[in-house]
């Protein structure tokens, strides 16, 4: 007995003395996961999360944000009338083996007509934000760009017929109205003060349902998916808000709000495989969408002014890249790797090579951030920017320009030739001594407009006719479309063979 006393006595003593010693001269100096205990990291410290000295918040109750919001977000429901859209296309020169064989008519017997075709009646639906009592309602671009008819619903079931104020396919933003007065609507918030992991609302009638609430949090900021740039424009913007907010087919439009019922965003889009939410969803910042409606309202069009600038996050950049591009800079921040002649970026000493740190004391590290700092000014804007060259911080002010380069407003066109949508020019006229013609106009791009929505013309067509009549230069072609609401603007592709016909009905308006 004494025996097996004395080793279970002498266990005991060398199992505590192993722990003691452990817990003194080795556990200390470990870590765990590579973390030290006790030692906390500036991050917590800076937003007061320091190793349970505060309690987190509990439940958040989203009955009263979204009884605010609800009364004040539309379904908004758009008709495209039925149409005839000219299906002329470039025909490539000794391309086809049967030329020679068969005429044009004989082919079409055999394979249809590729002259015309039949657009039938469309039907579709989004959302919308009343933004003031007497009916203008903020929505996306794409739900009402192509609309003939535009219906109103509100959350009582009452209906409006709508007008399109203005919209603009850069920003994927468009105003409308209808008659009403002392209308409910949504308060502005701030989109500068969102924060990443805060907690928010998307309100909108997804899938033609009644309006529908969904919760989750901001997951990211200043999110460039490039989905604007699909659109008819070279200028696209885009900086969103990120989101795990379900959102799906028609709330686009529709409010993205804070948990203290202001408007933060506008939800325009989701990352799907499929065409329907996945996860994530994107709404366009408040504080742009602010700016492009006073723009609208006051203006007729979106008052944008340019840097004149093409950046790129400096770790963004291979070191084939920067050779390639001639570049040379050091540090981090937001490089330039281009500027416009003429632009206001050179009216203010920034080069090629130099690091943008700041624009009116916000910090920028993202192409888009640049973006939508800037765009929210109008051209004859002052912006503060603070730059790195050569290791050596330098402060500039920059005097924004218009995208012609000047510092005028830019007017709303009303004109019948800016219906046609697209940027023309004249045809040299050496090109057209080339061509066997006395002259025509040069479709550089088509933009947004008739031309888009009644026809498949292509950028690079010359306008030569219309309507039988011969148009030389751009004084002739406005005259010529004066004068008549159904036009048929006759014309060629270089390279291609023959004349092309595109018959366009303009609106009188």
């Amino acid at each position: 007995m004494k025996q097996v006393f004395f080793t279970i006595l002498i266990s005991a003593v060398t199992a505590f003395g192993t722990m003691w010693g452990y817990s003194s001269y080795i556990k200390a100096g470990n870590t765990f996961g590579g973390q030290e205990k006790g030692v906390i990291p500036s991050n917590y410290k800076l937003t007061k999360l320091t190793d349970g000295n505060t309690t987190p918040p509990g439940a958040i109750d989203f009955t009263q944000p979204a009884a605010a919001a609800l009364p004040t977000v539309v379904h908004i429901k758009t008709k495209t009338n039925a149409k005839q859209v000219s299906n002329s296309l470039p025909k490539a020169q000794n391309k086809n083996p049967f030329t020679d064989l068969f005429d044009d008519n004989m082919l079409e017997q055999f394979f249809g007509n590729r002259n015309g075709g039949y657009v039938p009646e469309q039907r579709a639906s989004g959302s919308g934000v009343i933004i003031s009592q007497d009916g203008f309602i903020v929505t996306n671009n794409h739900v009402v760009e192509n609309a003939d008819e535009l219906t109103v619903t509100l959350s009582n079931k009452k209906s409006y017929t709508a007008k399109v104020i203005g919209r603009d396919p850069a920003f994927d933003l468009a105003v409308i109205k209808i008659d009403a007065t002392g209308l409910p609507f949504l308060l502005y918030g701030n989109s500068d003060d969102v924060k990443i992991g805060q907690w928010v609302l998307a309100l909108g009638y997804p899938l033609n349902l009644e309006t529908t609430v969904t919760a989750g949090i901001v997951s990211a900021k200043s999110r460039s998916l490039g989905l604007n740039k699909g659109t008819k424009t070279n200028s696209a913007v885009e900086s969103f808000i990120q989101t795990d907010a379900a959102v799906n087919q028609g709330n686009s439009g529709g409010a993205l709000i804070n948990t203290t019922g202001e408007l933060i965003g506008i939800n325009s889009a989701i990352a799907s495989p499929t065409g329907y939410y996945s996860g994530y969803s994107y709404a366009i910042p408040v504080n742009i969408v602010k700016k492009v409606v006073d723009d609208i309202i006051k203006y007729g069009n979106v008052q944008r002014g340019f840097l004149g600038v093409a950046t790129n996050n400096t770790y963004d950049i291979s070191e084939n890249d920067k050779t390639r591009l001639g570049l040379k800079y050091s540090g981090d921040g937001l490089v330039i790797t281009d500027v416009s002649t003429n632009s206001a970026a050179v009216e203010a000493g920034l080069k090629k090579g130099d690091i943008i740190k700041s624009v009116n004391g916000t910090p920028v590290t993202l192409p888009s951030e640049l973006q939508e700092l800037v765009t929210r000014y109008k051209p004859s804007d002052k912006i503060n920017i603070q730059y790195s060259r050569d290791g050596k911080d330098i402060n500039t002010t920059a005097t924004l320009k218009n995208n012609l380069g000047n510092f005028a407003i830019v007017k709303a066109a009303n004109t019948i030739l800016s219906k046609l949508g697209a940027d023309f020019v004249n045809l040299d006229p050496k090109k057209a001594k080339e061509y066997g013609v006395p002259g025509g106009v040069i479709v550089k791009r088509i933009t947004d407009g008739a031309l888009s929505d009644q026809s498949r013309m292509r950028d690079g067509f010359i306008i030569v006719k219309v309507n039988d009549k011969e148009v030389k230069n751009m004084d002739d072609l406005s005259k010529t479309l004066s004068s008549s609401k159904s036009i048929t603007i006759s014309g060629f592709y270089p390279g291609s063979d023959g004349l092309y016909d595109y018959p366009i009905m303009l609106d009188g308006e």
